[in-house]
């Protein structure tokens, strides 16, 4: 019963916190798994936080009834094991870890699902120290080299934009073409590893029309800091508007995924896109 008022006190804590607060500190979520993803998070702290709170009382209640007194004389009674607290801190927190693998497991499997036919697949191809993205129904792709962050004005919109269309179900296809990278969009709340030599792949619906930022979130070499990316959301008429465009551009077919890394050019730290056959 103790538990369970922490856990309530500590609920009704966050309840009369800020937004931030309450989504623990994430950041707003604009797709239509972030509910799902927000609900594990802060339960997750909740609970930790309600088991932190039963700890520090104990702890601070032993200081204070077991503290040593000036008449006190030798060392206390020496006792070898307690039978029935030692089966309370071993039951406790099994079945805490049960709890919550048993709710991650749950929604690290709806979140991973690709069974459903998306309505917008994207190539997302990591290379040092930037992206390409091959718009695989469009039949088009844009390509980037890294971009000099020098802090002035104006530096993100050199940065490559992935363009999505808004309320669409979107499966990202993620392959590398050197090192491991981490394609990462943090109002997505979600990343997965680029591995090369494998194929990762999952969905998303965005519900919210804007711009949102996204970098590699696994450390891949010198330039790492550098490899940011846009994603716009856009209504549909303006996403097969930029998908023309591109195409207007010569854009046609998609970019070769098979580019390795001794194909870049000497003195050089990005690649040299080219152009695959299909």
């Amino acid at each position: 019963m103790l538990v369970v008022g922490l856990l309530a006190a500590c609920a009704l804590a966050l309840s009369g916190c800020s937004e931030s607060a309450k989504r623990g500190y994430l950041p707003q979520g604009v797709t239509s798994e972030s509910g799902m993803i927000t609900s594990l998070w802060t339960g997750s702290w909740i609970a930790a936080l309600g088991v932190g709170v039963l700890v520090w009382g104990l702890i601070g209640w032993c200081v204070v009834a077991y503290r040593r007194k000036r008449d006190d004389v030798g060392l206390p009674e020496q006792l070898r094991y307690n039978v029935p607290i030692e089966i309370l801190y071993t039951i406790v927190p099994v079945f805490m870890i049960a709890v919550l693998f048993v709710y991650t497991a749950r929604d690290e499997a709806t979140l991973m699902d690709v069974s459903a036919t998306p309505d917008v697949t994207v190539n997302v191809v990591g290379k040092q120290w930037n992206w390409d993205f091959n718009y695989i129904d469009a039949k088009t792709y844009e390509s980037s080299s890294m971009v000099a962050l020098t802090g002035k004005p104006g530096v993100a919109a050199a940065l490559p934009a992935l363009y999505l269309p808004v309320n669409k179900r979107v499966e990202f296809v993620l392959t590398s073409r050197d090192v491991i990278h981490s394609f990462w969009v943090p109002q997505f709340l979600r990343k997965l590893d680029v591995v090369p030599g494998r194929v990762n792949r999952f969905q998303v619906v965005p519900t919210e029309i804007g711009t949102f930022q996204g970098k590699c979130a696994e450390l891949c070499g010198a330039y790492h800091s550098n490899m940011l990316f846009q994603v716009k959301v856009v209504p549909l008429a303006d996403y097969n508007a930029h998908m023309a465009s591109l195409r207007a551009k010569g854009n046609t077919g998609m970019l070769s995924n098979s580019l390795s890394r001794e194909k870049i050019q000497p003195g050089q730290q990005q690649y040299l896109p080219t152009k695959g056959s299909n």
